[in-house]
């Protein structure tokens, strides 16, 4: 019978902002973070908090490509005075009402570290440099600098006079973000971002030397070079993560793929091998970057600060209603937990929004209660049910993916069967360990197409249950469970 072996001695720390969500107001797109504020009461919805509680995210991030031409002290002060911005990517005025104190207010109301990026010159792109309406919305050195005092300098007198007395002591800050990403000529070289990096670091850090920098290093999209290396050269000791992003995870043939509108309802073999493929993608590049990072500088982490299945139609696709989608977000889930001696930070999805289906999280009207969608389902199973430091886990299935950490007696177990038409059987070896107790916490719906929409919202309940002993457990086919063991003493 195939077993998981498990090396019950821990072998790494977690880090706490492991299990990020990511919040960027999407403008005319997906209505976001408008949507998520109360504009009637003038303060965060009540369901909206509540659901996000449960999520229970680990850390939350503020940026994406928003801040490219985000300019922060429009966002604060008296919310009527405000400058409302035009949202150049996603579209329509964002009036700002949603800025930095909400932001920083909702992550303490939410139990959730925060994570700010800053506009890193524009990103080197000339559409925000200088915009079609003639406005410069690059963001400078000493501006960033300046709301690192702001957020976390105790006697800010700039944030004193807005209403806020307590710095929010944010620890955690990127630099950048897909700066690599558009073609040359429309960005910051390598070398550019490399230099502008170490210029932006080195202000930041002489307001606060105890903040931690992400720095973007990931791939040119049109030649696949890393940014990594020049960046970590430039950056010497003023790095602590080199951020990539795991966006793009499409068919590798937009034609013929089955992942397209609702072709995947005809096949769901092909549309799981197509996810198989996209997944074989997401570990190569994770891999690629461990060993790029590793060899530059092996005290850095890795900051997977977005990430997400891009398919058609655009961020829309039913698809990810539905519990397939869920298997396929627990094998990447996985992945990253396997790599998390490494990685730092990672999300599966975008965070909140009313209507792509990227999203963790629906709001849907201001009359419909938020829900997750199966990806949110996956990631709050994963981060509630989990310990501080990683354990050594290996499974002799082909089809049953573990991984695993501890925290004090408990050892938390995560198991998905990616085999979506066949149960499996597996021991559970502790490696000479013995357990006192084991409760299973598992999402398993009845049939692979089951979906979640504001009428049937406990579809990806998860049902707890004993565990009589660790031999010939029944896994079923297509599901998610975490395994809580306390261990004998």
């Amino acid at each position: 019978m195939p077993a998981i072996q498990v090396d019950v001695s821990p072998r790494h720390e977690i880090s706490p902002r492991l299990y990020m969500q990511f919040m960027e107001p999407l403008g005319t797109t997906d209505s976001s973070v408008e949507a998520c504020w109360d504009i009637e009461n003038d303060k965060w919805r009540d369901d909206f908090i509540e659901v996000t509680r449960d999520l229970s995210p680990s850390s939350v991030r503020w940026g994406g490509i928003l801040t490219s031409f985000w300019k922060w002290r429009e966002s604060v002060g008296e919310p009527t005075a405000r400058v409302p911005m035009i949202n150049y990517l996603w579209g329509g005025v964002e009036t700002n009402r949603v800025g930095v104190h909400e932001f920083l207010d909702f992550c303490e109301a939410v139990g959730a570290e925060p994570i700010m990026a800053i506009n890193f010159a524009a990103d080197g792109r000339p559409e925000y440099i200088n915009t079609p309406r003639g406005e410069h919305r690059s963001g400078d050195a000493q501006e960033a600098a300046d709301l690192v005092s702001y957020c976390n300098d105790p006697d800010n007198a700039e944030r004193e006079a807005n209403g806020r007395d307590k710095p929010w002591n944010v620890r955690t800050w990127q630099i950048g973000n897909e700066t690599s990403y558009p073609r040359a000529g429309e960005r910051f070289t390598s070398k550019e971002n490399a230099q502008n990096y170490r210029e932006f670091a080195d202000a930041m850090r002489a307001r606060d030397p105890n903040i931690l920098l992400i720095g973007w290093g990931d791939m040119e999209r049109d030649t696949n070079m890393w940014w990594a290396n020049d960046l970590i050269e430039a950056a010497g000791d003023q790095i602590d993560m080199v951020a990539l992003h795991m966006m793009h995870q499409h068919p590798a043939n937009s034609e013929t793929t089955v992942l397209k509108g609702r072709r995947y309802r005809n096949d769901t073999n092909q549309t799981w091998k197509e996810l198989d493929a996209i997944y074989q993608t997401v570990e190569k590049k994770l891999l690629d970057a461990r060993a790029v990072v590793s060899k530059a500088n092996p005290k850095l982490k890795l900051a997977i600060t977005e990430g997400h299945l891009s398919l058609q139609p655009h961020n829309k696709i039913e698809l990810l209603r539905e519990w397939l989608s869920g298997v396929y977000h627990a094998r990447c889930m996985t992945l990253f937990e396997r790599h998390s001696d490494i990685i730092d930070i990672c999300t599966l999805a975008d965070f909140a929004g009313t209507s792509w289906t990227v999203n963790a999280l629906l709001t849907g009207s201001p009359r419909e209660r938020p829900y997750l969608l199966p990806v949110g389902h996956v990631m709050r199973l994963f981060k509630t049910q989990s310990g501080t430091h990683g354990l050594k886990a290996d499974s002799d299935s082909d089809s049953v993916v573990v991984s695993a950490s501890r925290k004090g007696n408990t050892v938390y177990l995560h198991v998905t069967n990616t085999d979506i038409e066949k149960d499996a059987s597996i021991d559970i070896d502790l490696g000479g360990a013995k357990a006192k107790s084991t409760t299973c916490h598992r999402i398993s719906p009845d049939k692979l197409d089951d979906a979640i929409d504001s009428t049937n919202l406990d579809v990806f309940a998860v049902r707890q249950s004993a565990v009589p002993g660790l031999s010939g457990i029944a896994i079923p086919k297509a599901s998610v469970s975490a395994y809580v063991i306390e261990l004998a003493e």
